[in-house]
């Protein structure tokens, strides 16, 4: 299938502000984008890209005084397959992971591993190991939050959380991999486009989406707390630890956000037409930290 995606974001800046955006496709899914525009800003900025320790592209830019717009758009080719699901997948002990993996295990900005061990292990501890636990994971996260974009907010540990039981996508997965990293199963954070593909639409404006990968059986495998079931149609932008390594913008100086516009869908065919699904949604700065 073809997904038709992209997004619009405009900011102000009292002064000229050193940027760093993490929006672009990552490089595991560019090999499937048929047709993109350049990354447009306005005014017309020159912009930098370099990887960083995750293998994410980091795009580096100085936004000027006053109004500024950032967009994108582009049709990439999917499978139209959901979520790969491998009941049979099981844990390596801590000492069969390879070493980039075991980064995943610790603690991290918002997924303070030493305040929920001893909850993890008396929740999750005697259940049978490997895609069973991490399933039981998730089920408690999906079933221990609400959702609601009302409940955003930056600064929100997997802890806080727990103990609010409120918070938007980012905090289920901060949840969710804060219990499996107790467990010592690795498990990182990931953010990028998912639309209403396959699934009823959600009458709410689209946004960017967070979810985790579990690594199983020498594999990461995709889980998502919030939605709780296999999906079509996820497109990568960034990987890490948490949403500290993988801020949609981080800006060096102070901004405010005015226009925030992103689209996600199915399209029928391979014609280039203006987006029809991006719905502006004007909200605070704290939602792209």
């Amino acid at each position: 299938m073809l997904i038709r995606l992209g997004y619009e974001i405009a900011i102000d800046c009292v002064a000229a502000t050193p940027v760093i955006s993490l929006l672009d496709i990552h490089r595991d899914r560019q090999p499937d984008i048929k047709r993109q525009t350049r990354v447009l800003t306005s005014p017309s900025v020159p912009t930098t890209v370099y990887h960083d320790l995750h293998g994410n592209a980091c795009r580096r830019f100085t936004a000027p005084a006053g109004g500024f717009r950032i967009l994108y758009d582009a049709v990439v080719e999917d499978s139209g397959e959901p979520d790969e699901v491998n009941t049979l997948a099981r844990e390596l002990p801590v000492a069969e992971l390879p070493d980039d993996v075991l980064g995943y295990l610790l603690g991290s900005r918002y997924c303070e591993t030493d305040h929920l061990s001893n909850l993890a292990w008396q929740h999750f501890g005697h259940l049978p190991s490997g895609w069973a636990r991490v399933q039981a994971i998730v089920d408690y996260v999906h079933n221990r939050l609400s959702f609601g974009y009302g409940y955003a907010r930056s600064t929100r540990t997997a802890a806080q959380a727990h103990e609010e039981r409120v918070g938007v996508c980012r905090d289920f997965a901060h949840l969710a991999i804060t219990l499996c990293r107790c467990m010592n199963i690795p498990a990182r954070y990931v953010n990028g486009y998912l639309g209403d593909i396959g699934v009823p639409v959600d009458p709410a404006p689209m946004d960017f989406s967070a979810w985790m990968e579990v690594f199983l059986d020498g594999k990461w495998y995709t889980f998502d707390p919030r939605h709780n079931v296999p999906r079509i149609g996820r497109v990568v932008i960034a990987r890490g630890r948490d949403a500290t390594d993988v801020p949609l913008l981080h800006s060096f100086g102070s901004h405010r956000l005015s226009l925030f516009k992103v689209w996600t869908y199915e399209q029928e065919s391979n014609l280039f037409n203006p987006p029809h699904h991006g719905i502006d949604r004007t909200v605070s700065a704290q939602m792209l930290a």
